[in-house]
């Protein structure tokens, strides 16, 4: 398993629309991935599970993949969390 600590930095939080972008990337692995931000966890692949965090700007969360493709999975969702899901 390959985890890592990051901050959601989205001016708006993890709305639809970066989440979409998100779950689309996280589905292109095969890795299982999770998201866990204090007792809470979230299937990065679902829509329902990850919106259901409520996670706004400044929101600290542990992403973990697990399987054959775990570290490209994390480098890539890393870039896109930290590049604000490409939005300005």
């Amino acid at each position: 398993m390959t985890q890592i600590d990051l901050v959601l930095t989205n001016t708006a939080g993890l709305h639809a629309r970066p989440a979409a972008r998100f779950i689309q990337k996280a589905s292109s692995y095969t890795s299982k991935v999770t998201i866990r931000t204090g007792e809470k966890t979230a299937d990065a692949k679902s829509i329902l599970s990850l919106m259901g965090l409520g996670l706004g700007q400044g929101t600290r969360f542990t992403l973990m993949a697990d399987g054959a493709d775990e570290v490209e999975c994390i480098a890539a969702l890393k870039a896109m969390v930290e590049n604000n899901f490409g939005e300005g």
